[in-house]
């Protein structure tokens, strides 16, 4: 919710700054997340000025352009070169001096410069409004009617306004809090002030020459329902005062009726809704529901369909004029044309907003108070306040008695306070004094005291009070949380038991991981075509399990491992030109041994296709199997498994790859799945896969954060080229790299992988890059070189490497 300083300060006296404030009502509940300066204006037109065109003449070298000179109440003319077809000599305009920065209504702010145009010195820019962000007008500079002095600043004639806006996290109980004066109350519980209402004593009524009478049919939706006529208004763009006021929260001023009642809302929290009244058929007000499926356009020119339950606004025909509370209807609100003004000022149960607003997921000013909860006791006073406006801003007179329709007024609510309750919660003893000190300040009265005990009377715009903790909570958010002191020991009620690892947490946040990364999730079926295994004779771990009553050959036996089920979705997208993949899947294998069925929780991945999409920035490649170990890598260092092995593995599913060994324990496998297997699924891209026991990475999985200061001093990277025998693998090369200089060595990437031209048979190339650092100072290029040399010679000595120059 936004909040107003300058608003706020015309209903409280506030000695603080902006800033002071908002620590004062955070410290009392109303949590603020930002304080923010604005202006009404964006740069508070800073450096413009009121200027007179004393000459023009065309530019000697543009066609388009004029010359001009313009008094800026400088000790002498300003030579501005304009582009303006309208300008003219004696013209009153709006003049950017020199190193003023104008922000325009749309585009990037910039600053003027003296400069040569087209050879004519320049001073400075005759301004549109859309340039300095006054309108969105570009058909020509501003020309101002006016007697303002040349020189007078810009943001003077405008009236803009510096401000300060506070933004307010509002909890949704905080029903009372949705308004400057809500606002305001907690300020004045807080530092002892008193609040200054406006006063309304000057509300009379005029004549009684257009009356319109109100019928509440649905007394439950609406409890209270104030109106009053408003006629001879002229509807008109609103004083700057009150449009800057609007802005200053982030609101459009639209005309001056409309802003009154958008102003009175975000004043005392209390939404009202202008009618056209003479777009009120039969001149009749009733407040009832339709029949369901009935049809009703509203102000955007939508057309809804209704529910028993939405509470409307109609004319004497039952045509909704309004969804009450919520948003008004196309063809009943307040235009240029409007001369007489129906003014509704209610008070609507929050069931019934909360469900029409949920229902047709409208979102209104007046919906997020109505649904909350707004003070029955004050649509009257909010009425007369808004009608003194509408006659000072419009003109008019007040041309029929108020109608008050309240059959069942609001009652206080009454709550027994019993003092040892007070201090237990509290856990400090407050003097009763100052407890109802405290409790008068926010409005609630003190009823009945006893020795032990007493009774307070809780107003009914403070819907969240309703017990007894809630009262005590009341005295504790203004007493001050921060005035409680801690114990010097510490104690609980229990023992609160160690978290227990958790395996869904596990899953959910490696696939939180793998989403992050591109990936997708999928579940497959458990249930597999045993077609796939027997076609290629595939032999895994135990005996595969047979569904007795299987429903098709297709679906008759539970896999045993997680690859066709997964192909069968990857062919699925791949038929469908949905060819670059990355999915991921948690489920399970199934086998017989030994007469036991045996379940196992497996992680799938599989990739296929193109890195990324290309574009014209970029070109981009088929993915590898080195793009998945990456994956694998990210996989495991979210588990917190460190020093996992890599060995080569000769598998019937993959026609390259490498197996995982954690602890001794085989944890899974990763590599290019056999293209007879794609053939199988029409599949004819290269794809890879990856398949982890999910268990097995569960209990070995460490929840363990390591948290290490960063590095005081700079890393250092160094690139080398080597020419190796083909099969050796890059695990040899970091083993033997970790080996050799461990201390100083901390990353070795591979960048590049080559075999083919200008490398000989049976070799390929690596192009490797170190990091190193120190930890403990800065590496010296003696130290570097050294430590280069003694990979090179490992790499010579150890593997047969050639260092390519």
């Amino acid at each position: 919710m936004t909040i107003s300083y300058n608003w706020l300060k015309e209903y409280i006296d506030i000695p603080e700054s902006a800033e002071e404030i908002g620590k004062v009502l955070t410290s009392t509940g109303l949590e603020v997340e930002k304080v923010e300066a604005f202006e009404t204006v964006k740069g508070g037109l800073k450096g413009l000025v009121i200027g007179e065109v004393l000459t023009c003449a065309k530019h000697p070298n543009a066609d388009k352009l004029s010359v001009t000179t313009v008094d800026v109440g400088a000790d002498k003319p300003a030579a501005i070169v304009c582009g303006a077809p309208n300008v003219a000599a004696g013209q009153k305009v709006v003049v950017a001096l020199p190193g003023a920065t104008i922000f325009p209504t749309k585009g990037e702010p910039f600053t003027i410069k003296t400069a040569k145009i087209r050879g004519e010195q320049s001073e400075g820019m005759i301004c549109a409004e859309d340039e300095i962000g006054l309108g969105e007008s570009h058909a020509g500079i501003m020309v101002l009617n006016t007697t303002a002095k040349n020189g007078t600043p810009a943001a003077d004639y405008f009236k803009i306004e510096s401000d300060y806006i506070i933004e307010i996290g509002l909890t949704p109980n905080r029903a009372d809090a949705t308004s400057h004066i809500g606002v305001a109350r907690d300020i004045k519980a807080s530092k002892n002030r008193i609040i200054k209402w406006p006063a309304v004593d000057a509300f009379k009524v005029d004549n009684t020459s257009l009356t319109i009478p109100v019928v509440v049919e649905n007394a439950e939706a609406c409890p209270r329902y104030s109106a009053v006529t408003i006629s001879n208004v002229k509807v008109t763009e609103s004083p700057a005062w009150l449009k800057n006021k609007l802005l200053g929260i982030g609101l459009t001023p639209i005309n001056n009726i409309v802003d009154i009642t958008n102003f009175i809302c975000h004043e005392m929290g209390q939404p009202l809704h202008a009618f056209d009244a003479d777009q009120i058929k039969g001149k009749k007000v009733l407040v009832k529901t339709l029949p369901a499926g009935a049809k009703f356009t509203t102000l955007d020119n939508k057309e809804r369909t209704l529910l028993t339950t939405d509470l409307m606004i109609c004319n004497a025909e039952s045509e909704g004029m309004c969804i009450a509370g919520v948003f008004g209807g196309a063809h009943s609100g307040i235009t240029e044309n409007t001369k007489n003004v129906f003014l509704e000022s209610a008070y609507f149960s929050p069931n019934y907003i909360r469900k029409t607003s949920m229902h047709h997921q409208l979102k209104t000013d007046a919906s997020f108070r109505y649904e909350r909860g707004t003070d029955p006791n004050i649509t009257l006073y909010a009425l007369k306040r808004a009608a003194l406006l509408i006659k000072e801003l419009a003109g008019g007179e007040i041309s029929s008695e108020v109608v008050d329709h309240y059959p069942q007024p609001a009652t206080e609510r009454t709550i027994l306070i019993k003092d040892k309750n007070v201090n237990r919660l509290i856990g400090k003893e407050i003097p009763r004094e100052e407890m109802f000190a405290i409790l008068q300040r926010l409005d609630i009265s003190i009823k009945d005291k006893n020795a032990d005990n007493f009774t307070v009377s809780v107003p009914p715009y403070r819907v969240d009070v309703l017990q007894e903790a809630d009262v005590v909570e009341e005295i504790l958010r203004i007493y001050g949380f921060n005035n409680i002191e801690l114990s010097e020991t510490a104690s609980t009620d229990y023992l609160a038991e160690f978290p227990v690892k958790n395996i869904d947490k596990y899953k959910y946040s490696v696939g939180q991981l793998l989403v992050a990364n591109g990936f997708y999730e999928i579940w497959t079926n458990s249930l597999t075509n045993f077609a796939y295994q027997q076609k290629h004779n595939f032999k895994f771990e135990g005996e595969p399990v047979e569904i007795l009553n299987k429903l098709s050959e297709e679906q008759g036996v539970l896999r045993q491992t997680m690859l066709f089920t997964g192909l069968e979705v990857c062919a699925y997208n791949i038929n469908r030109r949905q060819k670059d993949l990355k999915l991921y899947e948690f489920g399970k294998i199934y086998s017989r041994s030994e007469g036991k069925y045996v379940e196992e929780e497996r992680l799938a991945l599989y990739l296929t296709g193109n890195i990324e999409t290309e574009n014209w920035q970029r070109k981009t490649k088929a993915v590898s199997y080195y793009d998945l170990a990456q994956h694998i890598s990210n996989v495991l260092q979210k588990s917190g498994l460190k020093d996992v092995k890599q060995e080569n593995i000769q598998d019937q599913l993959l026609e390259y790859g490498s197996k995982l060994i954690f602890k001794n324990k085989e944890i899974g496998k990763l590599g290019k799945v056999k293209p007879l297997i794609l053939k199988d699924f029409g599949i004819k891209q290269e794809l890879f896969y990856a398949e982890l026991n999910t268990s097995l990475l569960f209990n070995a999985a460490s929840p363990k954060l390591v948290i290490q200061e960063v590095p005081k001093f700079p890393e250092v990277k160094r690139d080398l080229s080597l020419v190796l025998d083909a099969p050796v693998k890059f695990d040899e090369i970091y083993n033997l790299v970790m080996s050799t200089e461990k201390q100083l060595v901390k990353e070795v990437v591979a960048f590049d992988v080559y075999e083919g031209e200008n490398i000989p048979k049976g070799k390929k190339a690596y192009a490797l890059s170190f990091t190193l650092l120190d930890e403990s100072k800065t590496l010296t290029d003696e130290v570097i070189d050294k430590t280069m040399e003694r990979l090179m010679g490992a790499f010579e000595k150890k593997l047969g490497a050639v260092i390519r120059k």
